[in-house]
């Protein structure tokens, strides 16, 4: 019977897009990276999510989020990803969680529910907490390296993250996960040399802070902030979106 995911079963087949459909994918960072990420896997029929991100939708998102409106500025990322994902599929498990995954609120959570889980956090402290728990919990997590400060999307590719190079990252994930024991993460990045954001007091948003009433994590509170462009994070969630449906319709071993 014809639904809205027939033209994937015509390529997947029934019994994949049953696993996709009972699957559930937690995804960390509901961003430039996390939003299409998300998008690109209801689209693909995959039945259950779990956001989690505690920021709010602001002016500086429009540029590169998938959910970011003039509408949706002020609105909390989770609760808008949520409703976008029920407009596609009315079926779909959805539970959000307005919260910043950190080691000290880490064991609130568990990691073992879920499928599969993407780690689009911007943040080095919460992103190698949450690979060394997935790891320990034996849940495939694939992470997002930097998206940030690049222009050449064609320049993304799929490794494991010790076999990664240039991105500085990635550099920094790499050793603390040798230091840490894991042995493997598969991640996206890229081998484009970064840029330096052009300094201008006038796009500061450390001057001029557009954050909405009750951020908690201001871009004020950054060491830097990246410059970005919306087909360089795009690219990257769509090539994360791709690598989950694979992984999970793959035949055990």
């Amino acid at each position: 019977m014809l639904n809205e995911f027939s033209r994937t079963q015509l390529l997947l087949g029934e019994k994949a897009m049953e696993k996709l459909s009972s699957s559930t994918v937690a995804v960390f960072g509901i961003g430039g990276v996390g939003t299409y990420v998300v998008e690109a896997l209801v689209r693909s029929g995959v039945g259950g999510f779990a956001l989690f991100d505690d920021d709010k939708v602001c002016l500086t998102n429009i540029n590169r989020q998938l959910i970011a409106t003039r509408k949706t500025i002020g609105r909390k990322k989770v609760e808008v990803m949520a409703e976008r994902i029920l407009e596609i599929n009315p079926k779909a498990r959805v539970e959000i969680n307005a919260a910043f995954y950190l080691p000290a609120n880490a064991d609130e959570y568990d990691l073992a529910r879920y499928d599969y889980i993407v780690d689009a956090i911007d943040t080095v402290a919460a992103k190698l907490e949450l690979i060394v728990r997935a790891a320990e919990a034996n849940v495939p997590i694939m992470s997002s390296m930097g998206a940030g400060n690049k222009l050449n999307p064609t320049m993304l590719e799929v490794a494991d993250i010790y076999k990664t190079s240039v991105d500085p990252l990635a550099k920094v994930v790499r050793h603390e996960l040798r230091k840490r024991g894991v042995k493997k993460l598969k991640v996206v990045y890229s081998k484009e040399q970064p840029l330096i954001p052009i300094d201008d007091e006038e796009l500061s948003c450390r001057k001029n802070c557009v954050c909405p009433p009750g951020t908690e994590r201001k871009c004020t509170d950054r060491r830097a902030i990246p410059g970005s462009v919306s087909f360089v994070p795009s690219v990257a969630g769509l090539i994360i979106a791709s690598e989950v449906v694979k992984d999970l319709i793959k035949p055990a071993d």
